[in-house]
């Protein structure tokens, strides 16, 4: 009923579970008592004994902690409602586990010292928290060289960069006048970018935090580095950022890196699920052309619906048919499809509800479609190959008729 782990920690001295980094977490020397995690069933309220030292804080699904004095396990574990026992092991901040085994470390040892030093991280993103220390030098300084914060309508004596028309460009002197205001409030008034979601903050912190606010216990990749700075998305409520504003803050940090003439690490931890995922779309062309300007390495994220299931894939033969399974949640509003196939390709789709109806085979031509099949409407476009794709999109959009 003990684990392995347990059983060696038992039968350890207190020598070689003091010297051990796993053996000795849970026990308690001045008491002689452990923490351990039980699996149990039905009742284990009786086993609780106050006098004794056993303390029992139960969790759900009949899971508990206990608090008991070493020499009671034993009895304790013999009970029949006692199933499997466990001691506990220690957390440990992934941020520190992760700059070491994304092999940080040795290149800002000798003979590197690579800290950043001349190379500008770019985060595309949901802003920054520019009051934060670890974005600020020792004497309170910012580390931004520009914020544009395409969220914002210009004020009297306000633009934005370059040519573009959209938002308002902040340079390094007005962060560091907005930082030596007195007060965040007052700042604000200065430089009025917040990080509302606090995203693009954690990702610059994982890229170049400086480590001030921890002592220098949690630093970034590069924590010597400056930082461009590009808050996506538009003037307006709800106004979450698309390719668009992505595309135009790609084209900012690259003609900035120009302007500063250093190289610049562009981070775009954002996307989405749509296209045909062949590299061929106007926004991926865009990032394989703006790629070859200046010196720059662009970083895009693969995403977080790895295990979502948001993907089929397969080879259709001749005389076979294929089906594929949309599962559709409660209270989702709307659902929409991607077919990608080579454009020369033939075959027939059909689309059939839950209650076996069917719609189908779809006709063939170009242009929108529109059925209604168990009070959904089904919105259909057959698309064309565009001039830089072989691929035929079938795009089909699923909506309530209530």
């Amino acid at each position: 009923k003990l684990e392995n782990l347990l059983n060696l920690s038992l039968e350890a001295t207190q020598r070689e579970r003091e010297k051990s980094e796993e053996l000795e977490i849970g026990y308690e020397k001045n008491t002689n008592t452990w923490e351990l995690i039980v699996k149990y069933s039905g009742d284990i309220s009786h086993l609780e004994d106050l006098e004794r030292g056993i303390i029992i804080e139960k969790l759900s699904n009949e899971y508990a902690i206990i608090r008991i004095p070493e020499d009671l396990i034993a009895e304790f574990v013999a009970n029949p409602e006692i199933e499997f026992v466990e001691k506990p092991k220690n957390l440990y901040f992934s941020l520190v586990q992760g700059i070491r085994q994304s092999c940080v470390l040795p290149v800002r040892r000798s003979p590197y010292f690579l800290e950043g030093r001349d190379v500008i991280p770019a985060i595309i993103d949901s802003g920054i928290a520019y009051f934060h220390p670890d974005f600020r030098n020792e004497d309170g300084s910012t580390r931004i060289l520009a914020l544009w914060d395409q969220t914002l309508q210009p004020r009297e004596g306000e633009k934005p960069p370059y040519e573009f028309r959209r938002g308002v460009e902040f340079d390094r002197e007005d962060i560091d006048r907005a930082l030596a205001a007195g007060s965040e409030a007052e700042g604000f008034q200065i430089v009025p970018s917040r990080d509302t979601s606090g995203h693009g903050t954690h990702v610059a912190g994982i890229a170049a935090g400086n480590g001030r606010a921890s002592a220098g216990r949690y630093t970034g990749v590069a924590p010597e580095s400056e930082l461009l700075v590009v808050k996506l998305g538009y003037a307006g409520e709800n106004a979450f950022p698309r390719t668009t504003e992505l595309m135009t803050a790609l084209d900012y940090v690259v003609q900035k890196a120009l302007e500063y003439r250093k190289p610049a690490a562009i981070n775009i931890s954002i996307g989405n699920t749509y296209g045909g995922h062949s590299g061929t779309s106007l926004l991926e062309t865009y990032i394989d052309d703006i790629s070859n300007y200046g010196r720059n390495v662009i970083c895009v994220g693969s995403g977080n619906e790895g295990a979502a299931r948001g993907h089929a894939q397969g080879t259709l033969r001749e005389g076979f048919s294929e089906e594929i399974q949309l599962a559709v949640a409660p209270y989702e509003t709307t659902l929409s499809v991607q077919i990608w196939k080579n454009y020369t390709d033939d075959f027939d789709i059909s689309v059939i509800s839950p209650s076996g109806k069917r719609v189908g085979p779809l006709q063939q031509i170009l242009g929108a479609q529109r059925f209604t099949l168990d009070g959904t409407e089904i919105l259909l476009y057959y698309g064309e190959p565009s001039p830089y794709s072989p691929y035929q999109e079938i795009y089909i959009s699923f909506l309530p008729v209530a």
